[in-house]
């Protein structure tokens, strides 16, 4: 204010007019001393609240999450724990198995085809009709494997065979047809075969030329790969026609 008292003029250095009132009595100042403690009261309020509820907010609220799962995980595992091993106490003991008496193995039995054995189930081709294997007593089968150069033992092996009077059928393997070669090596009373259902190849598996001796009680007597020095098979053959022990390769 002026010194005239003139609220219209202004400060003398540019700011408005201000309207002070001083009262006379300190006691009338009560209510505002009081709104002033209020709102700082209510500040202090809001900054606890903001201090306590930190963790909650943005970044903090990842810990208590956090927290929160490791402690449900740990009370799940307890009780599982605890339920597994109380389930455990109710089941009734069961008893130890006894010991039983031991029974011996039973010996592996000797598969068909092999010595002392009937030949296995099947069949093959001789003269152009099927021949079942089981009819095939008294004979001698020679295996001859895909381009055998086995003239010469197949030779041998007929005239022993012929001596004998026993019967000798050349069987191909795989099916494959001995026409060509019996008639090769000039075997008449020897008869070309085919293994065309795989019965003998699969039983024998030849590597080279075999002699199948075959006794006259459908009993495969021996089972000769072609040596190096020919077969000699004589005495073998001659007792394919009875029914005693299976005769052995002659040596001479």
């Amino acid at each position: 204010m002026s010194m005239g008292g003139d609220p219209e003029r202004g400060d003398e250095f540019g700011l408005p007019p201000v309207d002070i009132k001083i009262p006379d009595d300190a006691s009338e100042l009560d209510r505002d001393v009081q709104a002033y403690h209020r709102e700082l009261r209510a500040l202090r309020r809001r900054k606890l609240a903001r201090r306590l509820s930190a963790p909650l907010t943005r970044h903090g609220l990842l810990l208590p999450l956090l927290a929160s799962c490791l402690a449900l995980t740990l009370l799940a595992g307890t009780l599982l724990t605890l339920l597994s091993a109380s389930q455990g106490s109710w089941l009734p003991a069961s008893p130890l198995p006894r010991a039983e008496a031991s029974s011996p193995a039973p010996a592996p039995s000797t598969p068909a085809g092999r010595p002392g054995q009937p030949l296995p189930g099947g069949s093959i081709v001789a003269g152009g009709q099927l021949k079942s294997l089981s009819t095939l007593s008294g004979t001698v089968l020679a295996l001859v494997p895909r381009l055998c150069r086995c003239t010469r033992d197949l030779r041998q092996l007929a005239r022993q065979a012929a001596a004998s009077d026993v019967r000798l059928y050349l069987v191909g393997i795989y099916g494959d047809k001995t026409g060509p070669l019996t008639r090769r090596a000039g075997l008449r009373d020897a008869r070309a075969a085919a293994d065309t259902g795989g019965t003998l190849t699969d039983t024998y598996r030849p590597g080279g030329l075999t002699a199948i001796l075959v006794r006259s009680t459908g009993v495969v007597d021996t089972v000769v790969p072609a040596p190096v020095g020919g077969f000699r098979l004589s005495k073998a053959i001659g007792a394919l026609r009875t029914a005693g022990p299976a005769g052995l390769p002659g040596r001479a």
